[in-house]
């Protein structure tokens, strides 16, 4: 599918290709715990100083670490979002169920679940939390996956 954004011409594959990222965690112990049981991530290789997860079909890969994660925080549609952080990229049922998910849990939200940039082109569901080591960590569902990167 080819989109056309700004007459600059960007082609996305039909297919999305698995993202790979590796982070510091504090203790991996917290980490499995808070990816499988928490996020209901599935665990994949590991070692004694790392372990794989499936995140919504990326990897990540939580490595053992003494740092800590330090963030700043930058203005968004009224919100302080802090930085650095990842995350996914979901539909929006997707979204609601992990939403659940986290309450049901009794996550703690660094930013609540709303939407953001309501009305706008990029109207999207937004939710951000921290996982154990401090790594912040945001989902978003956008009204429009078309808007995703347009601006």
């Amino acid at each position: 599918m080819i989109y056309f954004n700004h007459n600059i011409f960007t082609l996305i594959d039909s297919m999305t290709h698995p993202f790979h990222l590796a982070i510091s965690v504090q203790d991996l112990d917290q980490a499995k715990q808070f990816y499988e049981e928490v996020l209901g991530c599935s665990r994949g290789r590991e070692d004694d100083r790392w372990v794989d997860f499936n995140l919504y079909g990326h990897q990540l890969v939580c490595h053992l670490s003494n740092a800590v994660v330090k963030q700043v925080h930058n203005p968004v549609d009224g919100e302080s979002v802090p930085v650095p952080h990842f995350g996914v990229v979901l539909d929006l049922g997707k979204f609601e169920i992990l939403e659940a998910r986290l309450k049901s849990s009794n996550q703690s939200f660094t930013i609540e679940p709303t939407t953001r940039f309501k009305g706008e082109q990029g109207e999207q569901r937004t939710m951000f939390l921290l996982d154990p080591s401090n790594n912040a960590i945001e989902f978003k569902a956008f009204a429009n996956i078309d808007n995703l990167f347009i601006s």
